[in-house]
């Protein structure tokens, strides 16, 4: 049937909302009869894509609109246009048969799609013969999408995309381009009105910015040589094993002779052997995630599937954490489901509607950040977010991730006014949605990669964050497995921060820690928030002179890689930076040519090591019978002592003198006679100490030895030999 003048006109307007039943191959009874756009063209023919003439085609509209029959079978087709002397060949997009199935239809439609970063976003594929890219995306109260690029001149008209109007997701399949073609999409919304042009929410590449638009890319790579790695995180316990994580903002670590970001093949070179020199496990990386704001540190991400292209493409990541498994070393990332940026290109009112945020904006907008936050109660949206997550796991095998402002999302009054929030179906604070969300996502990466970690940012008392999220167990349990402890971090650091001669009276900072110590799975945390917006370095939060800021950092990290718990250092605290970090230059590495900066390098990297060789100090992190008291209430002395313990293994009494005055004989009541061996003392010289100490040992003897605890210090002793 012949289409209306308003179908043609709303075609060349790119305003049609089914281009499909009016361009391409359409079979009939007198034959296949096709339709085409070919702007330019005075004249064309169609053929197969083996090359075989079906027929010519009359232009029909003086904008280079051509119709005709065909001879024989009509799909796919490629036209041959000639205007004048030029010649070139078009193949028809229209003309290819849909790539999304009914399957695909089914569990999109229910948000139990695990494969979603397999069938949406931009994917170089061969398709029916012919190499192109197949491009979807959810957009369900789109008037119109198109996909437009440097492939079609940015030209709206020329890629109108089917609708697939079940699940309302749109797809085309457009031949004859590449790799590292830009791209967005042109939506009309519900009323019909333009959008702003929307980058692809599942987009595996992004150009750098100020630039906004997508790239086809491939994800990641083939070629992994990580499976020694991976089979081991795999097979162990992670509560049991040593985990020592290394926090980094790759855009300032180093950078290059113009000041410029490192690529990650050039951060390969340095960061993985420092870290394994180091003696970490585990690499942090702050958001790699695509982001247009530098100072954002990447927590305002538009590209969740784009590793940022500051630093390289996409393979180059994956040749790091390739890499880094290699040495043995694991890689965390940031992951931020709890808000998301309002630019124009992002995913804020994405189809013209209120799409992956709530429309009211109590519910849907943020006043910290001045963001969005996703609508974890709609399917679609959480799928998209657990599938990001499984996206991080499958195509670059990162080992875990820290989830970032936990707290933000379960509570609906989180940094609101009275007011200003709206209760849950039961009169509540509690968001439940997002419970769901994080419950859910947990038991699909723990489920589909066994061996992951997933850690939360949680700064409140929220029960149950690191217990298992079965189907069957408390709505509460939220199945991560590790939590920040913040009360660790925030406690110990009040306290470090006080003179010493008034920290008797705030005994109870260091030590009311241990009464929770055991409820979740810990680790304890000395992040970037701490060093960031005038609070200075860890170095300068110290109290005292020079002499002793540097001792008491010292013996607060003894203390904390003592103290049960997984750790976590920010880059340029394991050499006491003293300035507070900045996103905009590189670390001060010409800090390390000093020796008090040297000796605490020197001393974090004898902490990881021995925590690592050492089962007392780790196999029992999470669990209450790997620790004991030695001294608990020596507040007149400021004297902190405990047991670190794991069966089968030696035990190591962890000793902390936070006063300036050496204790030269202090009675210590340890549970086995014979020789206590000192394998670490922060004081030594080699680490900037006054070199005061034990002389290698103590003999305890009838339940009881004397030791020497040094000035601002801690002391590791032990037992290796019965009496």
């Amino acid at each position: 049937m012949k289409p209306s003048q308003a179908a043609i006109d709303a075609l060349f307007a790119g305003q049609h909302a089914d281009p499909f039943s009016l361009l391409g191959p359409h079979a009939g009874p007198e034959g296949v009869f096709v339709r085409a756009m070919l702007p330019g063209a005075e004249t064309a023919e169609a053929f197969s894509l083996r090359g075989g003439k079906l027929g010519k085609l009359t232009k029909v509209d003086k904008r280079g609109l051509f119709e005709g029959k065909l001879r024989g079978k009509a799909k796919p087709l490629k036209y041959r246009c000639m205007a004048g002397a030029h010649e070139w060949w078009v193949t028809d997009p229209y003309s290819f048969s849909p790539i999304l199935g009914p399957v695909d239809d089914l569990l999109i439609a229910q948000g139990t799609h695990f494969r979603l970063f397999d069938k949406l976003g931009a994917h170089l594929i061969e398709h029916e013969g012919y190499p192109g890219v197949h491009f979807a995306v959810w957009a369900p109260n789109a008037q119109v999408v198109s996909v437009l690029g440097d492939f079609n001149d940015w030209d709206a008209t020329r890629h109108p995309m089917r609708n697939r109007r079940d699940i309302g997701v749109w797809e085309i399949f457009i031949p004859d381009i590449g790799e590292w073609c830009a791209y967005k999409y042109r939506i009309l919304g519900p009323d019909g009105t333009e959008q702003p042009l929307k980058a692809d929410p599942f987009a595996f590449a992004s150009e750098l910015r100020p630039k906004t638009a997508s790239l086809t890319a491939r994800p990641a790579k083939t070629d992994w040589g990580d499976d020694p790695h991976r089979t081991h995180w795999r097979n162990v316990d992670p509560r049991r094993e040593a985990i020592s994580i290394y926090e980094v903002h790759p855009g300032s670590w180093q950078r290059n002779e113009h000041d410029w970001f490192l690529t990650w093949d050039e951060m390969a070179e340095d960061l993985i052997p420092y870290v394994v020199d180091m003696g970490f496990t585990h690499i942090e990386f702050l958001p790699v995630s695509e982001h247009p704001y530098d100072p954002s540190w990447g927590y305002q991400t538009t590209g969740l599937f784009a590793p940022s292209s500051r630093f390289g493409a996409p393979d180059g990541f994956a040749r790091f954490v390739d890499g880094a498994h290699r040495a043995g070393i694991g890689v965390l990332l940031d992951w931020v489901p709890a808000h998301f940026p309002t630019d124009e290109h992002g995913l804020a009112h994405f189809d013209g509607t209120a799409l992956y945020e709530h429309a009211d904006p109590k519910l849907g907008f943020h006043p910290d950040w001045n963001t969005a936050i996703y609508n974890f109660g709609r399917r679609e949206v959480q799928s998209f977010l657990v599938n990001n997550a499984l996206f991080w796991a499958e195509r670059y095998h990162v080992d875990g991730l820290r989830v970032d402002a936990v707290a933000s999302m379960l509570y609906r009054d989180y940094s609101r006014e009275e007011g200003g929030w709206i209760p849950n179906e039961f009169g509540g604070r509690e968001n439940w949605e997002a419970v769901d969300f994080l419950r859910a996502m947990n038991r699909a990466v723990h489920r589909e990669h066994p061996g992951i970690l997933t850690i939360a940012e949680e700064s409140t008392s929220w029960p149950g964050v690191s217990h298992p999220a079965f189907d069957d167990g408390p709505r509460e349990n939220l199945g991560f497995g590790f939590k920040w402890n913040m009360g660790f971090m925030h406690d110990t650091l009040k306290y470090m921060a006080r003179d010493p001669v008034h920290r008797k009276h705030h005994h109870d900072e260091i030590t009311f820690g241990l009464t929770y110590a055991f409820s979740e799975n810990f680790v304890l945390p000395l992040s970037h928030d701490e060093v960031v917006h005038g609070k200075g370095s860890l170095l300068n939060k110290m109290s005292g002179d020079d002499w002793q800021q540097f001792a008491n950092l010292r013996a607060y990290y003894g203390l904390m890689w003592g103290y049960p718990g997984k750790k976590l250092l920010f880059m340029g605290q394991e050499f006491a930076q003293r300035r507070e970090w900045s996103e905009a230059r590189a670390l001060d590495w010409h800090s390390l040519e000093a020796p008090a900066h040297e000796g605490v390098s020197k001393l974090v990297r004898d902490l990881n090591h021995l925590y690592r060789s050492k089962p007392a100090l780790h196999a029992r992190d999470c669990e209450g019978e790997g620790f004991e008291w030695l001294i608990v209430n020596d507040a007149a002395a400021s004297v902190f002592g405990w047991l670190r313990k794991c069966p089968g293994q030696p035990p190591i009494a962890v000793l902390c003198n936070m006063t300036p005055m050496t204790h030269g004989c202090y009675g210590l009541h340890l549970p086995h006679n014979g020789t206590w061996a000192e394998v670490l003392n922060s004081d030594a010289e080699i680490y900037g100490g006054s070199g005061q100490g034990n002389f290698g040992s103590i003999i305890v003897t009838d339940g009881w030895g004397c030791v020497t605890l040094p000035p601002l210090s801690t002391i590791m002793l032990e037992f290796r030999e019965q009496e």
